[in-house]
């Protein structure tokens, strides 16, 4: 969610002019959503080569063209799912897509949840839900922090109030189940338990507290508070290396999408499924 660090003999105007012909991509791309757009059509959008524009958006962003494109428009599949009466299949085509099934698999893999399911749960979702989500974390941190693989601080502005998720995830995106994650109600330390070996993104998102839980399943990107550490956290032996540490901000254009969220921590967590990893659980019975 933050932006790749800039080779050093990047000068500062250079990186300010990619931001911009970027932004102006990704404007673009939330404007015609529904459109075939070819990686040579976004890269005269930016007024770069189509040889160096795939490389440009990607420092920037930290994800390639095509994912954040696809990011965009599962994005808002599920904004038309939770806000309008459409088919599934509408929403497919709303939103770019010509097959069906392609889209259900996409969806069902980056946002966690099939179409049919994510419109069932928000019928489902009440105040006690969230309460009681809140405390199924605050037991799950508290056994994390006993041995940790991952631990750290999230600093917010001071009159923040809300949820606050951390995890680590395989790409620069918080999309499908992270490796690891925890839950927050503000400023201060978190713990990831039983994380395996290997290089992780180190993304936070800060959604503020609403009555409405549609609030939690749509947030808005213009009040979302978003974060990462300073580079890739390498977990080895158990134990991670390097910054920890997540100062959270105000979402950019240059952000992706929020594809994971509360609703598929809840299906996982609220229902007690298997597939929950050992990180996510609480002790025993909780």
């Amino acid at each position: 969610m933050q932006v790749y660090q800039s080779p050093a003999t990047c000068r500062d105007s250079t990186m300010v002019s990619r931001r911009t012909a970027v932004e102006r991509v990704i404007r673009t791309m939330r404007e015609r959503l529904d459109e075939p757009l070819s990686m040579h059509d976004l890269a005269r959008i930016a007024y770069i080569s189509p040889f160096h524009f795939n490389r440009v958006f990607h420092q920037v962003t930290g994800l390639t063209p095509t994912r954040f494109l696809y990011a965009m428009r599962l994005n808002a599949a599920k904004r038309l799912l939770l806000t309008t009466s459409l088919s599934v299949t509408d929403v497919c085509f709303e939103v770019g897509y010509s097959s069906l099934g392609t889209f259900t698999t996409r969806f069902t893999q980056l946002i966690g949840l099939s179409p049919c399911r994510l419109r069932r749960l928000a019928e489902e979702l009440t105040p006690d839900s969230l309460r009681r989500l809140c405390e199924h974390y605050s037991e799950a941190q508290r056994e994390a922090a006993r041995n940790p693989s991952v631990s750290g601080r999230v600093e917010l502005p001071a009159r923040f109030e809300g949820l606050v998720f951390v995890g680590l995830f395989p790409l620069h995106i918080p999309q499908s189940l992270p490796v690891a994650g925890c839950l927050l109600t503000g400023s201060g330390d978190y713990s990831l338990g039983r994380v395996a070996d290997g290089a992780y993104h180190l993304l936070g998102a800060a959604i503020p507290k609403s009555d409405d839980p549609l609030d939690y399943m749509l947030p808005d990107g213009e009040k979302v508070l978003v974060g990462t550490g300073r580079g890739l956290v390498n977990v080895e032996a158990g134990r991670a290396g390097g910054a920890t540490d997540i100062e959270m901000r105000a979402m950019g254009v240059t952000d992706p999408p929020l594809l994971v969220s509360l609703p598929f921590l809840l299906t996982r967590s609220l229902a007690g499924e298997s597939r929950l990893p050992d990180s996510f659980r609480g002790p025993a019975g909780a």
